[in-house]
């Protein structure tokens, strides 16, 4: 599940793509935790342009950068949300949490 990380003043833009699911889910927690960790940004940008597909694992995924920039005291943002993904954010509550654009 590749990852393309893209800095800006103090905005980290981590682009995702492909398929979000329980078999790549790990590995992407891990590579956000690393980018976060590496870079500490204030704000992070989660770009979902290049998502074909999410489940639950998704919403796992978005959790733990939210608590990873919650923890750093930066702020999370999700943006260019494919419908598939948008549906089952929505379905969960997930925008209570995280802005969702």
């Amino acid at each position: 599940m590749p990852i393309t990380v893209t800095r800006r003043d103090d905005a980290l833009t981590i682009a995702l793509s492909g398929e979000i699911d329980h078999h790549g889910a790990r590995t992407m927690m891990e590579q956000l935790d690393d980018a976060i960790a590496q870079r500490l940004p204030a704000r992070l940008v989660l770009d979902l342009s290049g998502v074909n597909f999410m489940d639950s694992s998704g919403i796992a995924v978005l959790l733990r950068a939210k608590r990873q920039m919650d923890h750093t005291g930066g702020q999370l943002r999700v943006t260019a949300i494919p419908t598939q993904a948008r549906r089952v954010l929505d379905a969960a509550g997930v925008g209570r949490l995280i802005t969702l654009e």
